[in-house]
């Protein structure tokens, strides 16, 4: 019987993703805050120019 192997288990994508990175560690919750406030921040500037 041959053996079922996906495509990107043969690609080599799924090895890609389990490599060790050096980059800096970031908390997910510090990301989701951080874009939460530069979205509340452009909508606040872009209400101001808009109604001023």
């Amino acid at each position: 019987m041959a053996s079922l192997a996906s495509p990107q288990s043969s690609a080599g994508v799924l090895s890609f993703y389990d490599a060790p990175t050096n980059g800096p560690k970031i908390n997910p919750k510090f990301v989701l805050v951080t874009i939460i406030v530069v979205a509340v921040i452009i909508l606040a500037v872009n209400h101001f120019v808009i109604y001023a």
